[in-house]
Parts: C-alpha cells; structure tokens; sequence
C-alpha cells in the first residue's frame, strides 16, 4: 500500500510534469472505485489548468483554475502515471493540451477520486481530524509526549494513528522505531522524552530516505512507474528470521493491532 514517501513521489512527479498543463479531454472507463467516480464533475474540469500539486497526509490535492481541487487516494494499488493509459485497470484518462496524458491505475479499485469546491474542500470528512505532517516542525518531541503521556497503547500503534501523526504507516513504523532502538509493543506512556526526541528524529530520517529513493516497491506498488528503491535499505520490515544488521541476532515479528511488526529484540528495548 502506498505510504507517505511513496504519495510524496507521485506528487513531486506532479508537480514537475503537470502544473501549468490544461485538460483538454476526460475519459472515464470504470466508473467504480472505492466510490462511484463523479463523472459528470471530472468532465466539468475540462479547460482547466493545473496550478498545484500538494499533499495532506496519504492524499493527492491537485489545485485546478478556476479554483477546483482533485482529491485522490491511492488506496491499495493506485497511481497516477503519465502515458496513454490503455491497460485493463486504467480507469480514468485526462488529456491535456501538451505532453502524454496523465492516468489513474488501480488494479484493486480501492483508491477514491473526487472532484472538490473550496468550500467543499474545507468540509472534507477525508481530511478532517488528521494529525500533523511528520516532517513538519509541528511533529516535534514536545508535541509527541503529549500525545504519549498517560497511554499504555504500544507505540507503533500510536504512530500508525493518522490522528496523531500523518503518513507513518506499517513499513516506515517498523524502520523508524528500529532506528530509535524503541521496542513496537513499550506503552507509549512509559517512553522518556530523551527517547521521543529521538524517534522523532528516526522518523524523519526514515521517511526523507525513503522519499528520496522514490519510495519501497512492494507487491502491487509501482511507484511512478520504475518502483522505488528504499526496500533494498530496510533494516527489519519484512526480514523475520534474518540476522539484524546490526547486532546479527534474528528479527523478530508479531501481530499488533492486525498488523505484521518486525523488531530486533537486541538492538530494540
């Protein structure tokens, strides 16, 4: 599933490619997503142009004049790719008025499009609630041991939480905790602020790494098309029985709240 650093290449592949083209044409050949596309508002965008690629957590809000957001999902298996788009799961197509086109992906269905007024945008269930960005100063260790006192919920957990932090999912989680040598399963209300400080940093350090090797490709994820790399880099995610990298003992897994969590019961405490 695509995390933050995986969205953010998309978006900066955007960004670069796609601000200042003009939609010229839409086309819509699976009107079923996680929701039904809103065709009739997609083909309202045409004559259009992009001004803006941005981010808010796992989303995808591109800025369209006249003053319109695109809001998309990735879901599972989704991406936006520029090319012409005819593969069996290509399900929306944009033409625009220089370049490739730009098209949605998805072989599961289970990423969302929608098409959003500013007002509409401001009352976006999606986008209400969330936490901050963790590379933003508001993700600080200050802010994290508030967000940790008094609570026996184990820390992956805690992070995994979009209504504390954006963005940190399953994989990065796992690196970063490792990173900061916090055991997944410690109550996040027994963690010093010594060590908060620390996995702040971890995760920053984590999710820039990952960001600039274009994201992890596994599974489905494709990244922008060529795959990422930082799954060659990771230290414990998915490496259950392998020597750790750092001290040679196996990494260990478990289930946490229903999702697979890898560690070194060595390095980590």
């Amino acid at each position: 599933m695509p995390e933050l650093p995986e969205v953010e290449t998309v978006r900066r592949a955007l960004e670069a490619h796609l601000v200042g083209r003009r939609i010229v044409a839409i086309q819509c050949r699976c009107p079923a997503l996680r929701r039904p596309v809103p065709v009739p508002r997609l083909e309202q965008l045409v004559g259009s142009t992009f001004v803006a690629a941005h981010r808010r957590a796992k989303f995808l809000l591109l800025s369209l004049s006249p003053a319109t957001t695109l809001l998309v999902h990735l879901g599972m298996t989704g991406n936006l790719l520029f090319g012409h788009g005819d593969g069996p799961h290509d399900h929306v197509w944009f033409g625009l008025d220089q370049g490739p086109p730009l098209f949605y992906r998805d072989p599961r269905r289970f990423g969302l499009i929608e098409v959003l007024s500013a007002d509409e945008e401001a009352r976006c269930a999606e986008l209400a609630g969330l936490g901050p960005e963790p590379l933003t100063p508001d993700f600080s260790a200050d802010y994290l041991q508030a967000q940790c006192r008094g609570r026996r919920r184990p820390i992956k957990s805690l992070l995994m939480d979009n209504r504390v932090v954006v963005g940190v999912g399953n994989i990065y989680a796992s690196e970063s905790l490792f990173q900061a040598a916090i055991r997944p399963t410690t109550p996040a209300g027994r963690i010093s602020r010594g060590r908060l400080e620390r996995l702040v940093h971890a995760v920053r350090a984590v999710l820039e790494a990952a960001i600039d090797a274009g994201g992890t490709t596994i599974a489905d994820y494709q990244g922008t098309g060529a795959g990422g790399h930082f799954q060659h880099q990771l230290a414990v995610y998915g490496r259950s029985g392998k020597a750790c990298r750092v001290c040679d003992a196996p990494v260990h897994s478990l289930v946490l709240a229903g999702r697979s969590t890898f560690y070194c019961r060595r390095c980590q405490h």
